[in-house]
Formats: structure tokens, C-alpha cells, sequence
């Protein structure tokens, strides 16, 4: 008898096999060399990043080209104020974009495409995310983490001469991998696509389906059964969204990114051709995550240009504004706030500079850096937005709407806090990007020392990881207590004549990046087994990395502006002042790692979870509807109307 469909067929996993299945998913070999895994060990390997890699003259002028259109576009044919107010981008917008060739933007040109570098497809998202986040996100999922992506790396050529051009020019496509009841835990995923002949039958539900409304084509995640002839397991598919079966049930609203066209999707008795299969069964988790390396990039893009505007914004106000005789911007406590969204931007250009550029050099493994760039700038990005709110004060509350209504310049300060939050939760939570970089950061361990700390393993597997262990710690422990931090003129060159001393700040960071490694090995002896449950150590300690990668980034950035653009000595002097900024927040988390709450502040947790603080939510009423917490996402027909919109 078959299992009745009132129930969501939930698949029943333990902690132990949902690390597995992550840890199955991850790349589990460095073939190249990575500046991010080197600073986690404690060496600032410096000549992987300087001098700082350029794009080739060809491939800067195409896309210098095509930013010109692209911002004469932006300027002329997008009208943000009507996005927000109607929650909707106009299909003549979208229409323009496919025009200029905007969906083809990271596509190959003999399929159709631009073909541009990363470092152009990003600078081409940060102008169109600074017209309207909403339409930002449209095209990053479409093509960083759509079909066009994890094609370009694990298609076959078939499936890029089918797929490919009609991706390049008319078709919009979205990634289907998050659940109603699984998000960043994939061994749960329960949407499932069964054998059948030469195709898949596949029935599910995806919630969240960023483009989902909209799209024509659909990269989904779903679950083979093993069975005679089948490996099995989560697998990767490219669906048609107007195939049989396939019901877009409803459109999200969410707090911000208002005409973002995000959905959730039905799956019902679906037959997906075998030939849409995009790599073996199994290996989908793994496409999904090596489509994010590159893919993660675009969003610290859009927080780039976000910041360009904070700046712009907070300089012009701030200059008009008056308060007891001079302008805002002069007095102290406005001024530091200035400077830290002036300082912030230009590390966060740096970083996506450079870890594009990286991208397209294929030389270096930049898995670290773009998990780095995507945490770094949607941290910092959100921060930059919440300063500019205070600076304009009353204003930053207010809406554009209400601005411009009494007359005053319709400035959407309140949207893009509104529209930057979803940075910390898209593509990876901030909490996850954590655990994700800590697992990377610690690997070299855990390849030398993993097995004598992981209960399932043998006593004679144990007895030759300490053997491998006490090598491996032998000659890198000793590396860590000296090096060139410690060299009055080391880094010399980031010391022009006339500028502020760059080269400081690379010893500090050469030496906190080896005080860094110390503590990672100091936690690692402390907890041992436990050590991945210590996350908010973990967290601190990604945390600190991501500040050195910053800090070496600005200062590589600043001696590239030095040498090549006119405002070199004032490219030096942001470098200069973010370093000090970052420098604070470092000793500051050095100090967290050891002096924290972590103890007593999972004590009231489970406190909370009890009941044993709840007479503390006596005195309010909860304007909550009724309904469950998590949606039931049974498999079936589906019971709604169609809401998929294609846009032709």
C-alpha cells in the first residue's frame, strides 16, 4: 500500500548523517594555491595577491562597453520608485534588459552571451542593484546560481547547445533547492525524482524560488531513490517551468526587495527527460556549492554599490545639513560615522576586486575568499546602510513617498536597510557562512589530526593520526612564532614617499594572522571532538580572518590606484584609516574568543526552551496569526492557481 499524502515524507536524519552528507558535498582537495587557506594557517602569502591582477585590455574594453549602455539603460528606463510602489518590475524593463543582452552577461559568446569577465559581470550587477536591488537579484540568481552557471561547469555540450542560448538572450531561470522545512540542511531535502524509463518523475515542493514566478527554466534539487541500475541521491535536474505538473502556487512579499519575483513551487508527477540530468546522481550538493564559489560573489557586488550610494547620500545631506552653526558632517560623531561607510566601501571594492579578478585567472582556489567577500560585505553593507538612517536621522525613517509628498528630495535611505537585510540570509546565512569557513579553515587539521578525534574511528587509526599529527605539528607550530611581521621594513613598498604607511598595516597583519593560527590550534586542543559545537569561537574566528583578507586586500587596492590613477595618495589614505578601523575590531574579537558568554548564554537558552523565563513575556499581546510554524508540503496536485508569469 503506498503512503498517504496527508504528510509531508519527511526524511528522518540524525546530526551524524547530516554532517556526512555535507561533508560528502564539499570539494574535498586544494589543487590549487588559496591566500584565504594560507592566512587561516598563519602565513600572509602576499605574492597571491600583488601585485594585483588585471583583467586583460580586451576583456576591460568589451565590458567598459557594455557599462556604458548598461548605465545609459539604468538611468533612462528603470524608475525604482514605481518598482517599490507597485512591488512589481515592469516587463518592459526586464524586456530591455534581455535587449541589451543582460541575461547572457556571464554566458559564453559562442552561445549567445557577453561572455564578460567576473570582474565586469560584478561591476554590471552593483549599477543595476544601485537602480533597484530587486532587479539586482533577478539577474545574479539567474545567472551565478541559475542554469546557466552550473551548466558552464558540469553541463554536457548537448545540454549548453540546447540550453545556453535561449539563456543568453530570452529565458530567465532559478535555482530550487530550499524546502518549507529545510533550508541550510540538505539530508532532509524530501522533494524526490523516481527512474522511470529514459526520464525522472519528480513531486515535491520549493519554497523561496527566487526568479521562480517568472522563470522558464529551472535548475532543481531533488532526491533519487538507490535502486538497481541508480546510485541515487540528491541530484541536480533542469526543468522546464511549464512542463506538466509544475505549479507556481504562490508569490512571496517579503520586507524588502518588493519586486522581487520569488515563489513557491509544486512539483506534481513531473517527468524530467534523463538527458536533463546535469552531472551523475549524487553529485548534486556538490554542483550546488561549486556553482557558489563564483556564484557567492555577486551579492558582496550589489553591497558594493549600495555602499558607493551610502556614501553618496551621507556626503551630500551631510554637507547641507546644519546643526548649531556648521554642517553635520563636522561634527565628531556624525564625521566617524562618514568615515566608516567612505573607509568600508573602498575594502569592500577591494575585496570583490580582487577575488573576481582571482575568479578569472583561474589560478588561485578562491572557495575561502568568495565565502569571505559574501560574509564580509553583507555584514558590512547592512552596518554602512544602518549609519546612513542615522545620519539622515527623522528622514532615514521616513519613505521616499512621504519625502517627496512634502516636498523634499525623495532619498529611499529606509529601502535599502529594508532591501540589504536579505544579504545576511541569502545564499547562505551568516551563521552558516561561518561553519562553512571555520570547516575550511581548520581542514589542513583535520586531513593531519581528524581521526584521532572522531569517536567512530579505530584505536590503530587513532595511533597513526597522532603519528601524522606529531610530524605535521612539528615543523608548522615553530613557523608561527616569528616572521616578516616583525621586520621594521618589511613590506617596504606599501611606504611610498608622501604616504601614509601601508606597510604597518601588512605586519600586523602577517602577525595576527599567525596569532590567529595559534588560537584556531589552542581551541582545537582545548575541545577537541567538541570543537564543532563551539560555534560562536568558530564564528570569531572567521570573523578575524575576514578583517586580515580586508586589510589585505585595501592595501593591495591602494598600491594598484598608486600606480595607475590619479587619486592614488587618497586610495592610500581610506586604506590607511579602514586598517585602523579594522585593527580595532580585531583585538576586539581576539579578546571575545576567551572572554565570552557562550556557557552562560546556552544555559538560558535551554532556559528558554523550558519554559522557565516565560512569566518575562507576561504584559503584551501578540498580533501573530494562527497557523503552523513551518507550512506542510505534502507531495499531490496541487490545490492553487498558477501564478507563473513568464515574461515574453
Amino acid at each position: 500500500m503506498s503512503a498517504p499524502l496527508d504528510k509531508p515524507q519527511q526524511p528522518k536524519v540524525s546530526e551524524r548523517e547530516a554532517r556526512r552528507v555535507a561533508e560528502a558535498a564539499r570539494e574535498q582537495d586544494w589543487r590549487k594555491p588559496s591566500f584565504a587557506k594560507e592566512l587561516f594557517l598563519g602565513r600572509l602569502r602576499l605574492d597571491l595577491i600583488h601585485p594585483h591582477p588585471m583583467p586583460p585590455p580586451e576583456d576591460a574594453r568589451r565590458g567598459e562597453e557594455f557599462l556604458a549602455t548598461l548605465r545609459d539603460f539604468c538611468e533612462t528606463k528603470i524608475d525604482s520608485a514605481q518598482i517599490e510602489r507597485e512591488a512589481k518590475i515592469p516587463d518592459e524593463v526586464i524586456n530591455g534588459l534581455k535587449e541589451l543582452g543582460a541575461l547572457g552577461m556571464k554566458i559564453d559568446r559562442e552561445y549567445g552571451g557577453l561572455g564578460l569577465t567576473q570582474v565586469y559581470y560584478n561591476k554590471a550587477l552593483a549599477l543595476v542593484g544601485s537602480a533597484n536591488p530587486a532587479l539586482g537579484a533577478l539577474l545574479s540568481a539567474h545567472q551565478s546560481i541559475g542554469v546557466p552557471q552550473p551548466l558552464k561547469l558540469f553541463g554536457t555540450q548537448e545540454q549548453k547547445a540546447a540550453f545556453l542560448p535561449r539563456l543568453a538572450r530570452t529565458d530567465i531561470s532559478a535555482f530550487l533547492l530550499t524546502e518549507p522545512d529545510v533550508g541550510s540542511d540538505p539530508a532532509r531535502l524530501a522533494t524526490t525524482a523516481v527512474p522511470d524509463g529514459d526520464s525522472y518523475v519528480m513531486d515535491g515542493v520549493k519554497l523561496w524560488t527566487t526568479n521562480g514566478v517568472v522563470a522558464d527554466l529551472l535548475v532543481v534539487m531533488a532526491r533519487v531513490p538507490k535502486s538497481e541500475g541508480h546510485k541515487g541521491g540528491i541530484t541536480a535536474f533542469v526543468v522546464e517551468a511549464d512542463a506538466p505538473g509544475v505549479t507556481v502556487e504562490k508569490r512571496n512579499a517579503f520586507m524588502g526587495l518588493r519586486g522581487l519575483e520569488n515563489g513557491v513551487t509544486r512539483f506534481h508527477q513531473v517527468r524530467v527527460p534523463a538527458a536533463n540530468r546535469i552531472g551523475a546522481e549524487g553529485a548534486g550538493l556538490k554542483i550546488a556549492l561549486t556553482t557558489l564559489n563564483t556564484g557567492r560573489l555577486s551579492l558582496p557586488a550589489m553591497c558594493v554599490g549600495a555602499g558607493k550610494w551610502c556614501l553618496k547620500i551621507a556626503r551630500e545631506w551631510s554637507s547641507v545639513r546644519e546643526q548649531w552653526g556648521k554642517p553635520v558632517a563636522l561634527h565628531e560623531a556624525v564625521g566617524s560615522k562618514i568615515s566608516f561607510i567612505a573607509a568600508t566601501t573602498f575594502a569592500l571594492e577591494a575585496v570583490l576586486d580582487l577575488s573576481s579578478q582571482m575568479a578569472d585567472e583561474d589560478r588561485n582556489d578562491i572557495r575561502i575568499e568568495a565565502a569571505l567577500a559574501k560574509l564580509y560585505g553583507s555584514e558590512m553593507a547592512w552596518l554602512m546602510a544602518d549609519e546612513l538612517v542615522q545620519i539622515r536621522g527623522g528622514r532615514g525613517f521616513e519613505t521616499a513617498e512621504s519625502l517627496a509628498a512634502r516636498g523634499e528630495r525623495a532619498v529611499p535611505a529606509e529601502q535599502i536597510l529594508r532591501d540589504l537585510r536579505i544579504n545576511r540570509i541569502f545564499e547562505g546565512s551568516t551563521e552558516i557562512m561561518h561553519l562553512l569557513i571555520a570547516r575550511e579553515a581548520v581542514d589542513a587539521h583535520l586531513k593531519v589530526a581528524g581521526d584521532i578525534i572522531d569517536p567512530d574511528k579505530p584505536f590503530s587509526a587513532k595511533a597513526k593520526a597522532g603519528a601524522n599529527a606529531a610530524g605535521f605539528y612539528a615543523k608548522w607550530l615553530p613557523k608561527l612564532v616569528t616572521g616578516p611581521g616583525q621586520l621594521p621594513r618589511a613590506y617596504a613598498e606599501f611606504h611610498p614617499d608622501g604616504h601614509p604607511d601601508l606597510s604597518v598595516h601588512l605586519r600586523y597583519a602577517e602577525r595576527t594572522a599567525r596569532k590567529l593560527a595559534r588560537s584556531t590550534f589552542y581551541g582545537m586542543s582545548r575541545w577537541q571532538g567538541r570543537m564543532e559545537t563551539k560555534q560562536g569561537f568558530l564564528g570569531r574566528i572567521v570573523d578575524i580572518g575576514a578583517e586580515l583578507f580586508a586589510m589585505s586586500a585595501a592595501c593591495v587596492r591602494a598600491e594598484l590606484l598608486r600606480t595607475t590613477e590619479d587619486y592614488g595618495r587618497e586610495a592610500y589614505q581610506l586604506a590607511d584609516v579602514f586598517c585602523r578601523q579594522s585593527r580595532i575590531r580585531v583585538e576586539e574579537l581576539f579578546t571575545r574568543l576567551w572572554s565570552n558568554t557562550d556557557d552562560l548564554d546556552g544555559k538560558v537558552v535551554k532556559g528558554v526552551l523550558s519554559g522557565t523565563y516565560t512569566w518575562l513575556e507576561q504584559g503584551i499581546v501578540d498580533p501573530s496569526g494562527e497557523g503552523p510554524w513551518i507550512a506542510e508540503a505534502a507531495p499531490g496536485p496541487s490545490q492553487h492557481d498558477n501564478v507563473h508569469r513568464p515574461i515574453r
